[in-house]
Order: C-alpha cells, then structure tokens, then sequence
C-alpha cells in the first residue's frame, strides 16, 4: 500500500453511523432534535445557576462547568455528523479532523474528572457536614476545576502531538462519524506502538483516576449511612448526591455494558454507539437528571419562569 506523508494527506472521509440511506432523514431529525436539547437544556442550568443565589455552592460551582463541558463535548462532533448526513459530503480537513480529535479527548477528559470533583464534593457534604464549608473553599473548587482542565489539555496534548509525527496510508476512509484517535492510528503507515502506549497510561490514567475518586467517594459515603441508619438519613443522602449517582451510573454504566459484556456486533458498531451515547444521549439527559430530581433546581426554574411571567405583564 502506498504511504503518504501527513502533509500531504489533506483530507479523511468519515463513513458516519451504520444506518441505510433510506433511513438518514429520520436520523438526521432525531439527533438534531436530540442535539438541540442538549445544548438548549445545559444552557438552562448555567443560566439559572448564575442568577439563583441560592445555588452559588461548590456543587453547582461544578455542575455549571459540567454542563458547560457536556454542549463543548456534544458541539465537536454532533455538528458535523449532523453537516454530513444532510449534504451527503463526508470528507473532512486533516487540519479540522486533528482539532476536533483534541478537543473530543480534552472535553471527555474534564468530564471524568469533573464527575470525581463532584463526588469529592458530596462525600464531604455527607460525611463532615459541620466542616463543609472550611473544607470546600472556593479556593479548593477552583483549584480542582483548574486540575481538571491542565490535567485534561495535558492528556488531549500528548496524544495531538504523537499523532503529528505519524505518516499514513493511501487509504483515508474513517470507520467512524468523527475523527476517533484509535481510527486514525490504524491508517497510519508508520509505527503506533508509542502512541499505543500513551493512549493506556495517560488515558487509563484519567479515567482510572476519576473512577477510583467515585468509588472511594460513595464507598465513604455508603459507610456513613450504614453505620448510623435511619430513614431520615437514606433520604437525605438521596436528597444530596441521587442525580450526581444517576448521572455516573448513567456515564460509567455505559462503558461496562458496551466493554465488558458479549455482544453480536463488531468492535467498530460498539466503538461508535459508545460515541453516540457519550456525546449525544448523556449529555441530553444529564439537564433532566439534575432539573427533575433536584428540589433546588426545580425551586430556581420556578423563581425564573414567575419572574418572566411577572416581567410580560
């Protein structure tokens, strides 16, 4: 097979989700509307977040930045997928693939560790109630925020710059709808063993990180109600980290049912529906998750939507 320089390489073709032609319409309408959601529904918790005082906490200090991440997260690759589906064009820039391939890594990298930084935030809401507010400074909520996001451009960086210095083979064609780093490796003519590497140390790294700090997190948590139960307590607990424990059951769930379970399809289908879940199905739910089981965000929408009505007279 002929090799070519990544210079010269100017362009992937992405074949997108494994769906007839026929069925592309009804695709196209069902992820745009899903998309739309997504941002629109994420958007919403920020602007409440910033207008409710009451919900100026560390734990809506981070759930605002995970909302932000989850319409980052969503907006690099759905858009796209979205333009090729309805113009039929799939090509796209070696340039345009590098990019969104960095940012996919950075946004799903700071969404890991933004979920542990919250779970962090509940097991001391929990299990030191009297010394939460010394122990959750705003310095240590910005300080966690801005690990996250060195940590995540970091990671994103390193596997950026090893993928520059890869050439690759005549054939450009992306099994995937964007441009996934273990996609691109296996078109590369030269050797990925590094790249390999780096993919399970830093990345492995990230994720084991971020799940180790769920863990230790709920596993305090879980301690601390068994060792003094009560009804009222349970309900308290639920009360205080049941949509952060949906939202990572939701998130970490899907890789365990997708990675470590049987399944009929190849590898390539399981790569991309895990995609469509990460990038489009978790981050609609997420705004839903948080709005309908969260008495204060619900308290907030309520305050805003009186406020409006009061303001339209």
């Amino acid at each position: 097979m002929r090799s070519e320089n990544q210079s010269s390489m100017s362009e992937f073709c992405l074949l997108g989700l494994p769906i007839r032609p026929e069925q592309q319409g009804m695709f196209f309408i069902l992820f745009l509307s899903m998309y739309l959601t997504t941002v629109l529904g994420n958007l919403l918790i920020i602007l409440l977040i910033r207008l409710d005082s009451r919900l100026h906490t560390p734990m809506y200090f981070f759930l605002s930045h995970l909302a932000l991440t989850d319409v980052s997260f969503s907006s690099v690759t759905v858009p796209k997928m979205l333009m090729n589906m309805h113009t039929q064009d799939q090509s796209i820039p070696y340039a345009g693939c590098v990019t969104q391939m960095y940012f996919f890594i950075l946004f799903g990298c700071i969404d890991n560790l933004l979920l542990a930084a919250m779970a962090y935030d509940r097991y001391v809401a929990i299990c030191h109630p009297l010394h939460y507010t010394t122990i959750m400074r705003e310095e240590l909520c910005i300080f966690l925020l801005a690990g996250s996001w060195l940590l995540s451009c970091a990671s994103a960086l390193s596997h950026t710059l090893l993928l520059a210095r890869l050439s690759f083979c005549a054939d450009s064609t992306i099994p995937h709808f964007f441009c996934d780093l273990a996609a691109l490796l296996k078109l590369s003519c030269s050797d990925t063993s590094l790249n390999e590497m780096v993919i399970f140390g830093v990345g492995g790294f990230v994720i084991i990180l971020s799940f180790i700090g769920v863990l230790v997190s709920y596993g305090h948590i879980g301690a601390t109600i068994l060792r003094f139960p009560s009804i009222k307590g349970i309900c308290k607990a639920l009360s205080t980290c049941g949509s952060h424990f949906s939202v990572v059951f939701l998130f970490y769930g899907t890789i365990v049912v997708l990675y470590f379970f049987p399944s009929s399809s190849n590898s390539t289908d399981k790569d991309i529906i895990a995609s469509v879940m990460y990038t489009v199905v978790t981050p609609m739910l997420n705004p839903f998750i948080y709005s309908l089981r969260n008495r204060d965000m619900k308290g907030a929408m309520g305050k805003l939507v009186r406020r409006e009505i009061f303001l339209s007279k």
